[in-house]
């Protein structure tokens, strides 16, 4: 016989191809013997021990410096990234970034200027401020994908009002028959059991998927976006020639697996706020986030310092959205 997927000859009672691996079935000996397993994945190579002073790019072969504290470098020649892990450096599978549409000064400043002057009383307030600082760069995310379920109970205030409200008039009801259909008697109601207990207390659940940006700049750790999102549908691979000229592209200080726990603690922030706000008087709130591996994403983002009246303020664009990511009092 042979082999009907590669036309080897095979013995008749062959159970599976020698050569290709093909199942036979109905031969003599029962069913094929299951096809092996894949094998693993090949493990991220590492391109330096922790604390070397220089490596070579992954990609294009360039030289790449680390500097004291740098865990997140890009190279600028080809755009290849490498983070700093336990084990030393390697190189970031996915690398992507957000195209720059915002690149004009004024049409930043027209935006900034949109948000400061909201509402009657903020008019001039763009005019009276003097910009002291400014500058357009890329700015790295960890972005990590996350999945999360909180369950909690809460003391459903309505049902516990109802139940003393329906008491009191079944006392009302039972009070007025007992003094002869109207009030001479004198009686005075008190709650009657009518039925059995209301409980007020209740159980909810909140369940969420994210894909939660977390600041890979320790420096810049004030402006970490709480539930800002940013457009990842417009995300490409990053290139080094979408950086405009004159941006300057940040590296990292932070790993990908401190910004997993810090993902990890800004969903379970969230959920719980969450909860706090679809319900009152919440409690036995249990959290379990789940988190997988993320990306490394370069944002264009516009920083501006404006001083009013001794006042300073940083305000930050997201210069692919066209919208105020953060406005902090420094």
């Amino acid at each position: 016989m042979n082999c009907p997927r590669c036309g080897t000859p095979l013995p008749d009672q062959a159970r599976f191809c020698y050569a290709c691996g093909a199942s036979l079935g109905g031969g003599a000996g029962g069913a094929a013997p299951a096809a092996p397993p894949p094998p693993p994945p090949p493990a991220a190579v590492t391109l330096a021990p922790v604390g070397a002073q220089s490596l070579t790019c992954p990609s294009c072969g360039a030289p790449l410096h680390p500097v004291f504290g740098d865990m997140v470098l890009t190279c600028e020649y080809c755009g290849a990234s490498v983070s700093l892990g336990g084990a030393g450096w390697k190189s970031i599978d996915k690398h992507t970034m957000l195209a720059a549409k915002v690149i004009a000064r004024d049409q930043a400043l027209k935006i900034v200027h949109d948000h400061i002057e909201k509402g009657f009383f903020h008019r001039k307030d763009f005019e009276e401020s003097t910009i002291t600082e400014e500058r357009l760069s890329f700015v790295p995310f960890w972005i990590v994908p996350a999945s999360a379920t909180t369950n909690y109970t809460y003391q459903d205030v309505a049902v516990g009002v109802g139940g003393t409200v329906a008491s009191i008039a079944a006392a009302e009801v039972l009070g007025a028959a007992l003094s002869g259909g109207g009030r001479r008697g004198g009686f005075m109601p008190f709650p009657v059991v009518t039925g059995p207990p209301v409980n007020p207390t209740r159980q909810d659940a909140i369940v969420g998927t994210y894909e939660y940006p977390v600041i890979a700049v320790k420096a810049m750790a004030q402006y970490q976006p709480k539930d800002y999102a940013f457009d990842l549908t417009d995300r490409t691979i990053f290139d080094r020639k979408g950086v405009p000229q004159g941006a300057t592209l940040l590296n990292g200080d932070i790993g990908e697996d401190a910004a997993q726990h810090a993902a990890r603690a800004h969903v379970m922030q969230l959920q719980t706020e969450q909860a706090h706000k679809k319900h009152m008087m919440v409690s036995g709130l249990q959290c379990n986030v789940e988190i997988s591996d993320g990306e490394l994403l370069h944002v264009p983002v516009y920083y501006f310092v404006l001083t009013r009246k001794g006042v300073k303020s940083i305000i930050l664009v997201d210069a692919h959205g066209g919208r105020v990511m953060q406005v902090v009092q420094a």
